[in-house]
């Protein structure tokens, strides 16, 4: 009696597991076909540069890799900043996540620009900042950023003199 309690348990739960299997197939095989269509792959030279946005000094060009900036949402964008290049003191209104992608990326803190208590970050380097928080940054060499982030982005001069869609 108990060898045949084992087979049935062994079948019962091999019935189940099947069942299970298909059911998930079934249910998941369609958002795994919406996945394949919402999921962004960029190899480097599919990357389009463009003039960066208005709300940065001239110089600059970005590249959205996902999302919109401009909208409600995550997205990821590049900057490629010449060399020599400055963002006066600034903050975002909501999170960043930096990663340096290629250059040196000179990152300070507070409301006034100060080049000597700035911190290089090379090819590789990472930051991230709560929202409000106020740097300011410059490129040695031509420098690449990566900057990812929820929409709409925006960013917030110290200095509304600063700001380049006000000249």
């Amino acid at each position: 009696m108990i060898g045949k309690l084992q087979t049935f348990r062994v079948h019962v739960r091999q019935v189940t597991w099947r069942h299970v299997a298909a059911s998930l197939l079934v249910v998941l095989a369609p958002a795994g076909v919406l996945a394949a269509k919402d999921h962004t792959i960029l190899s480097a030279n599919e990357i389009k540069w463009s003039p960066g946005p208005a709300s940065l000094p001239k110089g600059a060009q970005a590249a959205v890799l996902y999302g919109d900036p401009t909208k409600d949402g995550p997205f990821a964008m590049r900057l490629k900043l010449p060399d020599g290049y400055q963002i006066p003191p600034h903050s975002h209104p909501k999170p960043e996540v930096v990663t340096v992608i290629s250059g040196t990326f000179r990152l300070g803190m507070g409301e006034k620009a100060d080049p000597k208590a700035a911190e290089n970050l090379k090819a590789g380097s990472f930051f991230a900042f709560p929202a409000g928080m106020v740097h300011h940054a410059a490129a040695d060499g031509e420098t690449v950023v990566q900057l990812n982030s929820t929409g709409p982005w925006n960013i917030e001069y110290v200095n509304p003199k600063d700001d380049p869609r006000r000249q």
